[in-house]
């Protein structure tokens, strides 16, 4: 996955006047532009790579361990309180929903108050959260926690990513490896959780509800994560503060909304709009349920704790596995092809409990998944005037969004019947191809553009 630097985002002195344009691109993936400007004079290519990784910090906190976290505790906790699975899946369906309404509530924040703020704010709550789910062991409650985490989660993930987006505006020539450094920050998340939960869990056995101290040790790393936050949410702000003579009274491409005789035209991405809402479906349904799967099938801890971590780092070396494909595919066909390898993803594990083959299923899993995200910007990109990449984009949000949010709990209503978490992860991985099969038959729009 290549992202692309985030076209016009405002550098203006009234920093916390962020166009509502820019945090939507940035809220999926990061579009690109070729009328980035220059690299700003003075700027420190050291200096942006040290920020970068710094703010990846951010991914790290809102979907590494946030979201991600959860499938490690989900086998303890449903074990110790006696949930079904649908119940279980529940949790992640809350935690999706609350995602959707934070990156919703982001632009307007963003129109009041300086990203950095936003930042900080979402990641403190974030944090805060996370303790709470171990303060608790009823059902209503635990469901409130993983919603306000969802929200707070989505806070930080879109403003990380415009922060991200204007470091790469300060040096177009390594936007990509900038914005790779900053999404990689899931996949450090994701391993810092399979290294850190189990050891928890571990220590804390002789003691009630153990998985509570798993929950408690999570928000200290989101408390370390938020702290190192500080230095790039205050650093961006400067810069912005001091671009502000230059860029005085500049519009971007981004403020301007789309000319009258422009509008997409829905029928004809609909294929792959399609197509994507069923990659929500599928891909949740595997990281949700997958460490649980392996537990029954009598993986070791051990086994669980590097199947999870090197998905992790699967995620963190994606970011240029696929950045050929995504520049040569104008239609539905990266969506498809990468959606198709989820889905043999998925299944390995409810086909074999052969460790070389559920090993391979993490390293695929983790080597495609957040650049299906960066296939639908991609073709937005190719097929849409720049004036309409916002709308296109958003609409992709939307359907990802509700194929989230469904997607855990119908797995879980499934495992509970005859077959259990295999027959689950059989369904997300139909999701999955049906999705790859939609979105192939989606065409470049040639002509549609007006």
């Amino acid at each position: 996955m290549r992202p692309a630097v985030c076209a016009g985002v405002s550098q203006s002195g009234r920093d916390s006047a962020v166009p509502r344009r820019s945090v939507e691109w940035v809220a999926m993936g990061v579009t690109g532009s070729s009328s980035s400007p220059p690299a700003r004079a003075g700027t420190s290519p050291v200096r942006l790579l040290w920020l970068a990784v710094a703010l990846s910090m951010g991914a790290a906190v809102s979907l590494g361990i946030t979201r991600f976290a959860y499938a490690l505790l989900l086998p303890p906790m449903r074990e110790d309180l006696g949930w079904s699975y649908t119940l279980a899946g529940g949790m992640n369906t809350l935690n999706a929903l609350g995602y959707l309404l934070g990156a919703l509530a982001t632009p307007w924040l963003l129109r009041r108050l300086a990203p950095g703020t936003v930042l900080i704010a979402g990641a403190l709550l974030a944090t805060v959260f996370m303790a709470l789910s171990g303060f608790f062991v009823d059902t209503v409650p635990l469901l409130l926690q993983r919603l306000l985490a969802g929200a707070a989660s989505a806070l930080v993930f879109v403003t990380g990513g415009l922060l991200a987006a204007r470091l790469g505006l300060q040096d177009p020539r390594r936007s990509g490896l900038l914005l790779g450094l900053y999404y990689g920050g899931t996949g450090w998340g994701i391993s810092l959780s399979a290294l850190l939960v189990p050891a928890v869990l571990g220590a804390a056995a002789s003691q009630p509800h153990a998985w509570t101290w798993a929950w408690w040790a999570l928000a200290a790393s989101c408390a370390l994560a938020t702290a190192v936050l500080l230095w790039p949410a205050r650093a961006l702000h400067a810069d912005a503060a001091r671009a502000a003579p230059a860029t005085a009274g500049a519009r971007g491409p981004d403020t301007a909304g789309a000319p009258a005789n422009q509008r997409v035209r829905w029928r004809a991405l609909a294929p792959a709009l399609l197509g994507y809402g069923l990659f929500g479906v599928g891909y949740i349904g595997y990281m949700t349920f997958v460490v649980a799967l392996l537990r029954e099938q009598g993986s070791s801890p051990a086994a669980v704790t590097v199947f999870y971590a090197l998905l992790g780092l699967a995620v963190v070396l994606s970011s240029r596995i696929w950045a050929g494909l995504l520049d040569r595919s104008r239609g539905g066909g990266a969506l498809a092809l990468l959606n198709a390898l989820l889905g043999v993803a998925t299944v390995l594990p409810a086909l074999t409990s052969a460790w070389p083959v559920v090993l391979a299923s993490g390293l695929l899993f983790g080597g495609v998944f957040l650049s299906v995200v960066a296939s639908t910007t991609a073709l937005v990109r190719h097929n849409l005037p720049q004036a309409l990449w916002a709308t296109g984009i958003s609409a992709f949000t939307i359907v990802f969004a509700a194929g989230q949010i469904v997607g855990p709990t119908v797995v879980g209503w499934i495992a509970d019947g005859p077959g259990g978490l295999a027959r689950g992860l059989v369904f997300s991985a139909c999701a999955l191809w049906v999705g790859a099969l939609v979105a192939w038959r989606q065409k470049p729009l040639q002509g549609v553009r007006a």
